[in-house]
């Protein structure tokens, strides 16, 4: 088992820069993908940013340029930099872990954008 643990999330102006992020404990594979995924009210769960254990990443499109996802595979941490936020970012913010076939979930942490 993997256990998944977020920090950060809050309210933020538009605008404004908010930081995510998670660190992994438990049955830790080295290879392994880790991202964020997000869920706004009425809407499907969506991927934001993965990021693999050798360091490629993905973005969805209404991201790139704003977030930046990273990772210290010492600590078995990602996180997530949001900057020039935007009420459409507003969602309950989720790590993911995927690892050995297997899918692994943290709790979720709100971010909410908003004046």
């Amino acid at each position: 088992q993997v256990q998944l643990v977020e920090s950060g999330g809050g309210l933020v102006q538009p605008g404004g820069s908010l930081g995510l992020s998670c660190a992994a404990s438990g049955e830790i594979f080295s290879i392994n993908v880790m991202g964020w995924y997000r869920q706004a009210p009425g809407k499907q769960r969506e991927l934001v940013a993965r990021i693999t254990s050798g360091g490629s990443t993905n973005y969805v499109d209404s991201v790139k340029g704003r977030f930046t996802i990273s990772r210290d595979n010492a600590k078995n941490t990602v996180s997530l930099q949001m900057n020039c936020l935007k009420p459409e970012d507003t969602a309950v913010y989720y790590c993911n872990r995927v690892q050995s076939g297997m899918t692994y979930w943290g709790q979720g942490t709100q971010v909410t954008v908003s004046s």
